[in-house]
């Protein structure tokens, strides 16, 4: 029996290196079960961050379509302002207002110096005289008592006295000829 005994003590002891004990078996676990937790922890951080410059970039890309249409309008306004006045007959309007006359008879130098064609000198057309405008004492004559409105060329204070606004333009030439203020764009 001795002899069948040695075999069994071997294949025991055996059997016992080969399966570990509770107490070693938890230490050896923690350090695993920390480097998973971590690992899963920091993806779930970095999920977080990349998700956030995702929505950083939807933004500013929504900031910069908006961007791109008020400017694409405002490029559009000015491209008709440009149109409107680069018309001839709004050339020729701009042109007299600031005093140019329209020119002669072309000539034309030759490369070898001489002068093709009867030069003369621009002159201007006789101008249309200004229509008669009424004069600021007939309207401040004409003034309703004190606490009454006046009409569009003027108003009256409760003291009487008128303070003139905008120029009506049906009187006042001066009015016609100056383009209204225009912002296109905005």
């Amino acid at each position: 029996m001795s002899r069948a005994a040695a075999p069994l003590k071997g294949r025991a002891a055996r059997l016992a290196r080969l399966m570990p004990s509770t107490g070693p078996s938890t230490a050896a676990r923690t350090p695993f079960v920390l480097l998973v937790v971590l690992l899963l922890g920091g993806g779930l951080i970095a999920l977080l961050l990349l998700n956030s410059a995702l929505n950083e970039g939807s933004f500013r890309l929504s900031e910069l379509k908006r961007d791109t249409t008020e400017l694409t309008d405002e490029q559009q306004a000015l491209q008709r302002d440009v149109d409107s006045r680069s018309q001839p007959d709004a050339l020729e309007r701009r042109a007299r207002e600031l005093g140019m006359v329209p020119g002669g008879s072309p000539a034309f130098l030759n490369p070898d110096g001489t002068v093709r064609g009867n030069p003369t000198e621009a002159t201007a057309p006789p101008s249309p005289s200004p229509s008669p405008t009424p004069s600021p004492s007939a309207s401040a004559s004409a003034t309703p008592g004190p606490g009454a409105s006046a009409g569009p060329a003027g108003s009256v204070s409760p003291a009487g006295s008128v303070s003139a606004t905008e120029p009506d333009p049906a009187t006042d030439p001066a009015a016609e000829s100056s383009p209204p203020p225009t912002s296109p764009g905005r």
